[in-house]
């Protein structure tokens, strides 16, 4: 006895190229915006050396606005790409499977495309909770396959361009031939899509931007929890350096004029206050009012040029970014501190105690703790 096996049939409505378009507009500025934020936050953590010396430091809100703006746009794309995803399933499964190249470079686009993006987004999440339960290390990775995403994109909206044209808006062409009766309910799926979207961001982006922090709900932090009312990535005791006697500190600059200084001789040194924001790659970032020692005086002091680079070391004995370097964008800005106190206490010792680097418009991972160095390097 033969059997005959049909593929799938799926007769459901809004499975359409309408609604495939209207959601797939709202899913690429999503991850336009989430791959030019994410370039931009991976350019300010490992600047190319011909770049370094141009990073810059002003608006001292820039990293704060672009990180919260990646964090922000990669998870009100989740539910975008959900819902795409549902529009266009049944097509996975048509028959035959290639019917021509152009029907190959499709399939071959979305392949790619859909398994990227999910990489892409649910990497992204499980970062900002801090929790990276597999082998590779996320930055690099994260950082290729966004390029990926995007080669697969800009190739599967090739592709589709006659068809994305034929249904762009409710007079075009191919959205004049489908049926007039499903336009309602494909409001309606949109309009749920819209306030699905609207409600994690609602309930997420608190974390940076605080006006909403009351409506925080699955944000992984809440900006006013931590020592001193500031959250805390990495503690004292992760970093392995616990609380630092005060007569055992030490910070050196090296430069032309090499020098080291205690922590009072440091204490003793003009003090000057900032209004700054700590933005991490998480997504999470709060403004501080931080005091101590302008970093360009102690360059001068040391007869750095202006110029100079420096790499700042921190005394932690582990964990990543334990090195980071600054340009003289930085260095030079009058805002750059080695910070001694927070909001007017001392540091807390998650926090850096008994001096931390805090600069403008710089990611959280490079505001080293713990400093122990400063060394002019060109």
């Amino acid at each position: 006895m033969k059997l005959h096996v049909s593929p799938p049939a799926f007769r459901g409505r809004l499975h359409d190229p309408r609604t495939a378009t209207s959601i797939g507009r709202w899913l690429g500025v999503a991850f336009a915006v989430c791959f030019v934020t994410g370039l931009i936050s991976h350019f300010m953590q490992h600047p190319p050396g011909w770049l370094a010396d141009d990073i810059p430091s002003r608006p001292v809100w820039g990293y704060r606005l672009t990180q919260g703006l990646h964090v922000a746009s990669g998870i009100a794309a989740t539910p975008l790409l959900l819902a795409k995803l549902w529009t266009v399933y049944p097509r996975l499964f048509a028959w035959p499977p290639l019917r021509s190249v152009k029907h190959a470079l499709e399939r071959l686009s979305v392949g790619v495309l859909v398994a990227g993006a999910v990489f892409e987004l649910a990497t992204g999440l499980l970062n900002t909770a801090q929790w990276y339960p597999w082998p590779f290390s996320f930055v690099p990775v994260h950082y290729a396959v966004a390029w990926i995403v995007f080669g697969a994109l800009a190739l599967h909206v090739a592709v589709k361009a006659p068809e994305i044209s034929a249904h762009w808006s409710r007079r075009s062409p191919g959205t004049l031939a489908l049926p007039v009766e499903d336009g309602p309910d494909r409001r309606s799926l949109l309009a749920a899509v819209g306030a699905a979207v609207g409600a994690v961001t609602l309930t997420t982006v608190g974390q940076s931007f605080t006006p909403l922090k009351d409506f925080l709900l699955f944000a992984p932090r809440d900006p006013d929890k931590g020592p001193q009312s500031l959250p805390v990535n990495r503690t004292a005791a992760a970093a392995g350096v616990g609380r630092i006697a005060d007569e055992a500190y030490r910070l050196v600059v090296t430069g032309p004029r090499s020098y080291t200084l205690t922590l009072d001789e440091l204490r003793a040194l003009p003090q000057h206050e900032v209004e700054l924001p700590i933005a991490c790659v998480e997504g999470w970032s709060k403004s501080a009012r931080w005091g101590g020692v302008r970093v360009v005086d102690l360059l001068e002091r040391a007869g750095a040029p202006a110029h100079a680079r420096v790499r700042v070391v921190s005394l932690q004995l582990r964990g990543g970014y334990r090195v980071s370097e600054m340009g003289h964008e930085h260095t030079r800005d009058p805002l750059t501190l080695v910070a001694l106190r927070l909001n007017g206490e001392e540091l807390d010792p998650d926090h850096g105690y008994p001096a931390r680097l805090i600069a403008p418009d710089r990611p959280g991972v490079l505001q080293t703790k713990w400093v122990g160095r400063l060394e002019v390097t060109a």
